[in-house]
């Protein structure tokens, strides 16, 4: 039962990502915000979920797990991969690129979720750190 809430809640992370994809339009620092406004908001309004989510799928026989998470991830991914065919972004691998925005944001998140900060900051403080990444990823010139 813990393993279906786990692949639902990675389900609607995947929703909640597109919805906020789709509605950016085709600037690509709107895209990130609005991706990574959703993936915030989503971990922070649903923290045991996004726990038992993450931990769920590193589990032996958590198969079907892995594949919900993929879709999400991918997307992420995808975006980053957007950002540097677009020249937005520096040249190398995408997951390593994708992966320190990731760790900031679900940094973010657990500060918000573990009463640290307050969680009307969080929009502010991810677009600082949305801002922060899209000048430190940007191509040398």
């Amino acid at each position: 039962m813990l393993d279906e809430l786990a692949v639902a809640g990675f389900g609607r992370l995947d929703a909640a990502l597109r919805t906020a994809l789709a509605s950016a339009g085709e600037d690509f620092a709107a895209r990130v915000r609005a991706t990574m406004t959703a993936y915030t908001r989503f971990a922070t309004e649903n923290a045991a979920l996004l726990e038992l989510m993450y931990t769920s799928k590193h589990r032996t026989g958590a198969e079907q797990i892995v594949l919900a998470a993929a879709a999400p991830f991918g997307l992420m991914n995808e975006l980053v991969v957007q950002g540097q065919e677009r020249g937005e972004l520096e040249a190398g691998d995408p997951e390593r690129i994708g992966i320190v925005l990731f760790a900031t944001l679900q940094g973010i998140a657990t500060i918000i979720n573990g009463n640290i900060e307050k969680p009307e900051l969080l929009d502010g403080l991810v677009d600082t750190a949305v801002d922060q990444f899209l000048r430190g990823a940007a191509p040398r010139a």
